[in-house]
Formats: structure tokens, C-alpha cells, sequence
């Protein structure tokens, strides 16, 4: 069955926060997305608007159908930036943060492309935003990005790829039978075993995975205790080392929960959790959102351990199509787990193209390129920092 045509749709921008008016249109968009997106689900999404380290300025386009029904149709979050390059040139910029590792837009499955091109004409005529957009981590290989790609060829835009990369994802399709085997090699196998053992003989394993919302709880806090324990404590960047974070993670959490959305899953050793994954779910797909583990067991992978019982875990629930392990492009450990790749980019798109569009490409090339050296910078200085202090350790 075909779905009906629609002849026209509405627009409207408003503030990311004040659409609380709107929950259950929201949900109910996100569960019929195009592309599910956990982080764009409303449960998660104010939570972190309401966090001013993630949420500060942040609109939306809503796109509705203009019929009896008046359904929300489409869902682009966003923020305006008017110096990105340290000159005036106005960026319009699809709202992600640290926690929310995909910006992929909510569009309604069945009207995808009409959605997209209402988006488009909506920022075209609105003379308080600028013509030029940057989507990060879109899904190149999506309805959403054919979508983008279609309406901007018939209105002669422009768009170009940044930051281009592939990120690992479960998706085995039907072939779940064996696909641990399938995936880690026989030798990467056997050391996991032995680890296994090793790590069983200290005291008895369980692994157990929390979907009520108060178990759930339950494993978050052990999550964060987990990750305070550990290298981000130390560093000062744990989630519960900051008020506002963790006020955020304990109320998108515990929202998504009440919903079924989540999976904490946890792998303990004399009943002390020594490992733990927060896993979201939208629709048919899921996110290994964050994980965190002992320190003092980490020459037994107890992350790796707690990654092969998860697997399992998803492999059988066949509701699920995708998880997506939110993880850096060759990531030692899940890249080895998961053979599957989702394919992302930052998307830099120029409604009117030109010489201005082409310039500013340059810009967002330079700032780049800068931002990368800086990496490498501050990346160098923590090791050297590490082998002084090693050193002063040994004397």
C-alpha cells in the first residue's frame, strides 16, 4: 500500500526546550523515523537541553503536515553560530554534544524527501538564518543523506564531506548464528578464554542484563562509580564529577527507562560489578552508549568480557536491527567484536552554492586542520606527562 501524497506541509522554529507541548508527537515521530536517533528521542533530547554545558541556544525546525491529522513530520534540532571562524560568516549547525554521537535528523519514513525539501525551503526563506549548514555525523549511506542529496541537486546547492570516517556496528542481518566465531579470530578467541578463567578463578562470574527502570538505576550508579574509579576520575572528567552531568545522565536515564528503552548490562565478580554498558534503544536499533570498568581487573578485558556477553544478549533479540557501538573510528576493541561499519560525515551544505560557499569551505578545511594539530599537541604533552611521572614513580 502506497502512502498517501501530501500536497503541502508547515514550519515552525522554536526553542529546543520549549517543546515539552509536543511529547507525544515527538515519540511518536521518533518511533516511525526514517533513521531512528536515540539522542534526538525527546526523553533524551530536553534532558540535555536543559544541561547548559550541552543545550545552550538550541532550536528546532518542526515540519508538520498540514491536513486533519496535523502530524509532525520532521524534527531538526540545531544551533546558529556566528563566528565559528572567528569573522562574521553565520553557520547554521546541527546540534550534537559529547554525549550524542549522531546527528541524523528525525524524518517521517514515509515522507522522507518532502520533509527534507520543506527543511531546506524553510531555512532558504528565513532571513534570520544563515544559507549555509553544517549536519555533523549524518549516516552517509541513509534514506536521510539520499534524501538531502536529491533536493539539493534540484535546487543547484551545494554540499561537501568533512571529517569522513567509519564506525563499528553489530548488524548481522539473519546470519546471527556463530557470529562471535565468525568475527574474532580463533587466536583472539583463545586469549579471551584464558583471561575468562583467570578472572573466574579470583571469585564467581555472572553477567546480568537490567531493563526495569529500577535496576536500571541500580547499574547507573554502579556505572559511575565504575567511571569515577577510573581514568576519567582521575582526570576530573567522570560524569558525577560535575552536578549538571550527572543530573543530566540520571534524568535521561531514568525517562528512557521508565519507557523500556534501556539495557544496563553488567559483569561482576564476587557479586562486585567490574564492568558496565549503557545501552539505548530507538525503534529497532540501539546504541552501546558508554561503558566503564575496573581498573584493578583490567588484566582480565573485563570490558572486552562484558562486550562478548552483551553481543550474545543482542544477537537474540531479534526486534533489533542495529547496535550501533557510538565508538572512534578502529577502536582496538569493538572494531575486532563488530564487523559491521556505519559510514558518517560532517556534512557541509550550501544552499545557493557559490564563490561565498566555496570560501567558507576553506574556512571549515583551515579550522580543521588547526583543531587536528592541536590534538596532536595535547596528545603528545599527556604522554610525555605520563613517562615523567612513570619515572618519578621507579626512583
Amino acid at each position: 500500500m502506497l502512502a498517501p501524497t501530501l500536497t503541502k506541509l508547515s514550519a515552525e522554529r522554536r526553542s529546543l526546550a520549549a517543546l515539552g507541548d509536543i511529547i507525544e508527537a515527538w515519540r511518536d515521530l521518533a518511533a516511525r523515523a526514517a533513521e531512528p536517533n536515540v539522542f534526538y528521542d525527546p526523553d533524551f533530547a530536553l534532558a540535555a537541553a536543559a544541561t547548559p554545558a550541552l543545550g545552550r541556544g538550541v532550536e528546532a525546525m518542526l515540519v508538520w503536515s498540514v491536513d486533519q491529522t496535523r502530524r509532525l513530520l520532521g524534527l531538526f534540532p540545531f544551533t546558529v553560530s556566528q563566528r565559528r571562524y572567528g569573522l562574521k560568516m553565520p553557520l547554521l549547525i546541527g546540534w550534537t554534544h559529547p554525549f550524542a554521537p549522531l546527528g541524523t535528523p528525525l524524518v517521517d519514513r514515509d515522507t522522507c524527501a518532502e520533509v527534507i525539501a520543506a527543511f531546506l525551503d524553510q531555512v532558504a526563506g528565513d532571513e534570520a538564518l544563515p544559507k549555509q549548514l553544517l549536519l555533523p555525523l549524518v549516516n552517509e549511506n541513509g534514506p536521510v543523506a539520499d534524501a538531502l542529496q536529491s533536493a539539493l541537486a534540484g535546487t543547484g546547492g551545494a554540499c561537501v564531506a568533512f571529517g569522513r570516517h567509519r564506525r563499528a556496528v553489530l548488524q548481522p542481518g539473519r546470519d546471527r548464528v556463530g557470529y562471535v566465531e565468525r568475527a574474532v579470530g580463533a587466536k583472539r578467541r583463545k586469549d579471551l578464554r584464558r583471561q575468562r578463567r583467570r578472572l573466574a578463578e579470583i571469585g564467581p562470574l555472572s553477567f546480568a542484563l537490567a531493563s526495569a527502570p529500577g535496576e536500571v538505576a541500580a547499574a547507573l550508579q554502579d556505572f559511575l562509580a565504575l567511571e569515577v574509579g577510573g581514568w576519567k576520575g582521575r582526570a576530573g572528567t567522570a560524569m558525577s564529577q560535575d552536578t549538571d552531568l550527572r543530573r543530566f545522565v540520571e534524568t535521561a536515564i531514568g525517562a528512557l527507562a521508565a519507557r523500556g528503552a534501556v539495557r544496563a548490562a553488567r559483569l561482576s565478580c564476587r557479586s562486585r560489578p567490574i564492568a558496565c554498558v549503557l545501552v539505548l534503544a530507538s525503534a529497532n536499533v540501539a546504541w552501546s552508549w558508554k561503558v566503564a570498568y575496573d581498573e584493578d581487573f583490567a588484566a582480565f578485558s573485563p570490558g572486552v568480557q562484558a562486550f562478548l556477553d552483551l553481543t550474545d544478549a543482542m544477537l537474540a533479540d531479534d526486534r533489533l536491527v542495529c547496535v550501533d557501538a557510538c565508538a572512534v573510528e578502529n577502536h582496538p576493541m569493538i572494531d575486532h567484536l563488530w564487523r559491521e561499519r556505519l559510514s558518517l560525515g560532517d556534512w557541509f551544505i550550501g544552499l545557493r552554492g557559490g564563490a561565498k560557499f566555496a570560501v567558507a569551505c576553506r574556512f571549515e578545511a583551515a579550522r580543521r586542520k588547526l583543531h587536528g594539530l592541536a590534538r596532536q599537541l595535547r596528545d603528545a604533552t599527556a604522554v610525555t606527562s605520563r613517562r615523567r611521572s612513570n619515572s618519578g614513580a621507579a626512583m
